[in-house]
């Protein structure tokens, strides 16, 4: 039975995109959303995990959860899921830092 998926890219090469076109509609740039298969929905997450690259992507479907969903990530991110006695809860990460630029003496 289909149900509603929500992916969000950044950074990602084109051809994932429009693979993702394949079978969702990208409302915004880097949003993609649809109604597929569970099937469906774990083959076009291992094709984001396998060319992500350099990128960042975030998946949200509906799972029996208190919460009603489920979120997965792939590449680099500074927000990460995690979990809370059940809750999935974001949790950010420190920022990274800028390299110091030493003046000549």
């Amino acid at each position: 039975m289909p149900s509603m998926l929500v992916i969000a890219t950044t950074a990602v090469p084109d051809h994932l995109r429009g693979a993702l076109s394949r079978w969702t509609s990208e409302v915004v740039p880097g949003i993609f959303v649809g109604s597929v298969s569970a099937r469906v929905r774990d083959q076009l997450w291992q094709a984001v995990t396998d060319t992500v690259g350099n990128g960042a992507a975030v998946l949200v479907h509906p799972a029996p959860t208190e919460q009603g969903y489920a979120i997965r990530t792939a590449g680099t991110r500074r927000r990460v899921p995690a979990d809370f006695d059940g809750l999935t809860l974001i949790r950010m990460t420190a920022a990274p830092k800028a390299k110091e630029v030493q003046s000549p003496s």
